[in-house]
């Protein structure tokens, strides 16, 4: 059986406190290729070392590999994340960057549509139009459009999905391809607040814009 040297421990933890430290002031895309490169280079040193390989080495070849998987975050990704939450910001529409990578836009009623209604509301046009410009032909986009419990099933299943559609025709007039939009709607069977509301109502009527990158062949 092989037995860790101390350096190889050493190594290990060095590998660990300098993902810690260099995270520190980078920014999201940043951060995913420090912390893939750290993970690797951690993994790479332990099994270099438990293989009977230097861990040393290990975690070079490791954290190369690392940081490759962990820049799932584009700076195109980067920098159409940074424009929407400046052409977003203090009107209550949410821009964040999900777990798998994509940025969501979460857009609420106060800036999408009425009761009941599938029309584009004139304040939305704006957060579409940043969203709509310069987008790379490879990215994808996915709209989802949600409703209160207002009217049943009946009303809120179709209704939801006309409001996923209203938003990708919009889009669509502003030169995205059709062809690279998905929509789904899910009626009011996803509540983010209150039904019970008038405020938790407006927060539920809404659309969720979401924007990817495929994965790297």
């Amino acid at each position: 059986m092989n037995h860790s040297h101390p350096r190889d421990s050493l190594c290990i933890l060095a590998c660990v406190a300098l993902l810690v430290s260099a995270c520190a002031n980078m920014s999201e895309r940043e951060q995913g290729t420090a912390k893939g490169a750290g993970i690797g280079a951690v993994a790479g040193a332990i099994i270099g070392s438990a293989t009977g390989g230097k861990a040393g080495t290990g975690a070079v070849v490791g954290g190369a590999i690392g940081a490759v998987a962990g820049n799932l975050w584009s700076k195109r990704m980067e920098d159409k994340r940074a424009a929407m939450e400046q052409a977003t910001r203090g009107t209550g529409i949410d821009v964040a960057r999900t777990t798998n990578n994509e940025l969501k836009v979460n857009v609420p009623s106060d800036f999408s549509f009425d009761v009941g209604r599938s029309a584009i509301k004139p304040d939305m046009r704006p957060v579409l139009d940043q969203f709509a410009q310069g987008l790379d032909p490879n990215m994808r986009v996915r709209i989802v459009g949600h409703t209160d419990s207002t009217g049943g099933d009946a009303i809120n299943n179709p209704l939801s999905v006309d409001r996923a559609q209203s938003v990708r025709d919009y889009l669509g007039a502003r030169g995205v391809a059709v062809t690279r939009i998905e929509t789904a709607g899910h009626g009011s069977r996803k509540p983010v607040a209150d039904n019970a509301t008038d405020a938790g109502r407006a927060q539920n009527r809404r659309v969720e814009i979401f924007l990817r990158e495929p994965a790297p062949a």
